[in-house]
């Protein structure tokens, strides 16, 4: 009897069908689901993640990520920078604290709530006001994603509920000719 209570609890098979995903009510896979494949480097700490051409809608998306070097106060993961590129065009450049935001300070022209950031690009840094996502992100503007693709530093200085906290990013080292390939993304201040 006490074989068979062990046999139970360690058994495998039993084991891997717990942890599994749960498959969707007819058990097959999403038709209209793009294949993503591994992240690869994209030169420096920069990883790029593809979603394979989705099947309905033939779009081709790219992330490109970059983890914090640092941890922000009560966080459980590093902040990051996300860029998130569409059939070839940058849809949306991301920052994600990983820590509950401030309430917006201002709304943009179209009424978007925003939260006002400190950022700094190597030896420059600046006021920017960036759409604030349900407290969990905010979305850069095209012009301060220009910059930092070129940087070596990037930082951000954000309001949270535990008082201002600094986001430090190594930006250096991102392939451009990739960025410039699958997001048609050039940076600014270069001819390239």
């Amino acid at each position: 009897m006490l074989a068979l209570g062990c046999a139970m609890i360690f058994n495998p098979l039993q084991s891997s069908a717990q942890n599994a995903p749960p498959m969707p009510p007819n058990g097959a896979p999403d038709p209209g689901a793009a294949t993503v494949d591994a992240g690869k480097s994209a030169g420096g700490k920069w990883i790029e993640t593809a979603a394979i051409e989705e099947k309905m809608t033939g779009k081709r998306r790219i992330r490109f990520e970059l983890e914090a070097d640092n941890f922000l106060p009560g966080a459980e993961a590093r902040p990051k920078l996300i860029l998130f590129c569409v059939d070839g065009k940058l849809k949306l450049g991301d920052f994600r604290p990983n820590v509950r935001l401030a309430p917006p300070n201002r709304m943009s022209f179209v009424g978007r709530p925003q939260l006002k950031v400190m950022v700094r690009v190597d030896n420059t840094h600046y006021n920017k006001n960036w759409n604030w996502v349900n407290g969990d992100f905010l979305a850069m503007d095209d012009d301060t994603v220009r910059k930092l693709i070129r940087s070596s530093i990037f930082k951000v200085q954000i309001d949270t509920r535990q008082g201002p906290q600094i986001a430090e990013f190594s930006t250096g080292g991102l392939d451009l000719n990739i960025v410039k390939q699958d997001c048609n993304l050039k940076p600014l201040g270069h001819n390239y």
